[in-house]
């Protein structure tokens, strides 16, 4: 349990809620927040922080867009649920919209991002047995090592993380592990004849946003192609103009043959995702064989619509270019000792904290949070930065001098 030093009365009152009714698998940075516009959120006290986190990059659009909002409750109003047992008549608008908008034959809505994940999987070997050849149960699927595609049993079957995966097991076999960004593994895993496709995060995330190199992408998909077998990119966190493209892998023309989408795809408002491939892919997939009973409803496919419409029209991918530079730019010129690392893309970015204490980027962001700004580390020395895409210049410079001035804790 948190102490209760330096909270509020409030504050310490709905903490305490979680953790005597709630698991414990989560380690909040310990603030209550209670409202959100913008780039910014309120505590329950009426302190305003700038949100640097954006819901893991799933409010790329900003808390409360007003036009997804009053998307979000006109639908409500009308009808939210049919399950797919009947048709609803907005799937079907939904479904073209979104096929348009990235460039593919056919789309399977599902919820979450762990759920679109599985999901891609499912289709990748179901192609593989249906189309590829590949003998029955033979299938493989190459994957990155210190990846995140979620924590379902399978997702943590093919992490590397031991807090993500031990005691877990026994765990889903059909999986090789390689490192990421070496396209020599690549070559090598891909000899096999019954890999059947290769999931990758075009920036790893969770691991710290991670950038592979220039070329990567390209020369992967360039061998996958080659030993006809399916590039799936996991675009839940980087995609939807989060690193200045409207997908990660737009930066190298590379077009995936299993599009993974979510987080931002609904601005917040609820659990959507989508996985987009072609005829020769989808269509292996028959009635009955793979579903979802929230998948595809009409509430989120209305609120999806118009938050793409939205992440378009009010070019955030450019302006996430943009204030990336800028923002990176001025976080090198900080010159902190503590500070061994700035890396990122458009506004998808972290540093790395250099420091004798393990504990020192944990206790970074607790005084980030006393200055009015929220982040959390991940793997213990990272601390990912991504603000909504709407963030401005001026408020871009003020969330810098924040940073300047919090990292004196650890001086």
């Amino acid at each position: 349990m948190l102490s209760a030093i330096n909270m509020s009365e409030k504050t310490n009152h709905y903490i305490q809620l979680e953790d005597q009714y709630g698991a414990h698998n989560y380690h909040p940075v310990p603030v209550v927040l209670s409202r959100g516009k913008g780039v910014f959120v309120w505590d329950v006290d009426g302190k305003e922080y700038y949100d640097f986190l954006s819901g893991y990059s799933a409010l790329n659009q900003g808390h409360c867009h007003p036009k997804i909002v009053t998307a979000f409750l006109e639908q409500a109003q009308k009808l939210a649920l049919t399950s797919r047992a009947f048709y609803n008549d907005q799937l079907g608008d939904f479904e073209k919209f979104i096929t348009a908008f990235f460039g593919y034959d056919k789309v399977l809505p599902m919820n979450t991002g762990a759920e679109a994940v599985e999901t891609a999987l499912k289709l990748c070997r179901k192609w593989a047995y249906k189309v590829k050849d590949i003998p029955h149960d033979k299938a493989k699927i190459i994957v990155c090592e210190n990846n995140f595609h979620g924590r379902t049993i399978t997702a943590i079957s093919i992490s590397t993380n031991p807090e993500a995966k031990d005691d877990y097991g026994p765990y889903t076999p059909g999986f090789e592990i390689i490192p990421f960004n070496n396209i020599s593994a690549l070559k090598k895993a891909l000899t096999d004849k019954n890999v059947a496709g290769f999931l990758v995060e075009p920036i790893q995330g969770e691991a710290g946003v991670v950038v592979p190199d220039e070329g990567y992408l390209s020369a992967a998909k360039l061998l996958c192609e080659q030993h006809n077998v399916l590039f799936i990119a996991d675009e839940i966190q980087t995609g939807l103009a989060r690193t200045g493209k409207m997908l990660a892998c737009d930066y190298e023309n590379v077009r995936p043959d299993i599009l993974i989408l979510g987080k931002a795809l609904s601005g917040g408002m609820m659990p959507i995702s989508a996985v987009l491939s072609d005829d020769e892919i989808m269509l292996t997939i028959q009635p009955g064989e793979h579903g979802s009973t929230y998948g595809g409803n009409p509430l989120a496919c209305k609120t999806a619509m118009v938050a793409l419409q939205v992440l378009k029209e009010e070019k955030m991918a450019e302006n996430a270019l943009a204030m990336g530079e800028l923002f990176r730019e001025n976080l090198r010129a900080l010159n902190s000792k503590h500070i061994s690392i700035v890396r990122g893309k458009g506004l998808l970015n972290a540093i790395v904290i250099d420091h004798a204490k393990k504990d020192a980027a944990w206790n970074l962001c607790l005084q980030l949070k006393d200055n009015g700004l929220l982040a959390k580390p991940t793997h213990d020395d990272r601390i990912r930065l991504a603000p909504p895409l709407i963030i401005r210049k001026d408020q871009i410079l003020e969330s810098v001098k924040i940073i300047g001035n919090s990292l004196s804790c650890l001086d």
